[in-house]
């Protein structure tokens, strides 16, 4: 397997652009499904619901610019696209927490299909210790280190309670994970160097009940249907 070494000279992605890459990944192996071999700036915009002009900015920084009149060589912005990204080899990756969504999160195809195969399920629970999830046994916290130091392991997702979750990211730390995805509610605090993720599933709720209500007033009304009204104080 050929592995790419990132050029030292290029600069650096913008957090934005980068956040994007992966959207426009998933549109390119959905038109190629489709049998698509060349999409342009303006396809990749409309279905990825950003402008074109921002498309070719952010492909600009993996030094492709498409062929005018032409576009994009489907096949081709796709390698180029998980080469920076990374995707050119496999990332194991441990979970800590297999409650039910380090469960649902063990048991999910696309990690394993987008080439992050899970090394190991780890809990402090003694009744989760010993069960089987997503084909990989549940090991008690304390085999963390020699399970990412014998696996090579270095990206970690949280999906434990807020309360055991900064313990645990010191734990990933310690066994020398660089970067943590967090599920857990709670803001975590890593040594500089460590790269974290949150996904804040309450907060992209609460994104959306702003919409909704936009949406509802922008119609005449007060509040979604079936909605109830909550005390605010200060």
């Amino acid at each position: 397997m050929v592995f790419f070494v990132p050029d030292p000279s290029r600069r650096r992605i913008p957090e934005a652009a980068l956040a994007r890459l992966p959207l426009y990944l998933r549109i390119l192996g959905e038109v190629a499904d489709e049998g698509t071999a060349q999409v342009s700036s303006d396809q990749l915009a409309e279905l990825a619901g950003v402008n074109a002009a921002k498309v070719r900015k952010d492909l600009s920084y993996l030094g492709s610019y498409g062929t005018r009149g032409v576009g994009y060589e489907v096949a081709f912005l796709t390698y180029q696209i998980q080469r920076e990204l990374g995707l050119n080899h496999d990332w194991p990756v441990v979970i800590v927490g297999a409650g039910n969504l380090g469960q649902a999160l063990a048991n999910y195809g696309g990690f394993t299909e987008r080439g992050f195969s899970v090394a190991g399920v780890f809990d402090t629970d003694p009744a989760k210790v010993g069960a089987v999830v997503g084909g990989v046994r549940v090991r008690h916290l304390d085999d963390l280190s020699q399970v990412v130091q014998s696996r090579n392991v270095s990206i970690g997702v949280l999906a434990t309670p807020a309360a055991a979750a900064q313990e645990a990211a010191n734990r990933l730390v310690r066994a020398g994970v660089g970067s943590i995805l967090n599920f857990a509610p709670c803001v975590l605090s890593v040594p500089r160097g460590v790269s974290v993720r949150k996904v804040d599933l309450a907060g992209e709720l609460q994104i959306l009940s702003y919409y909704e209500q936009q949406r509802a007033i922008a119609t005449g009304g007060t509040q979604p249907t079936g909605a109830t009204a909550r005390g605010v104080s200060a």
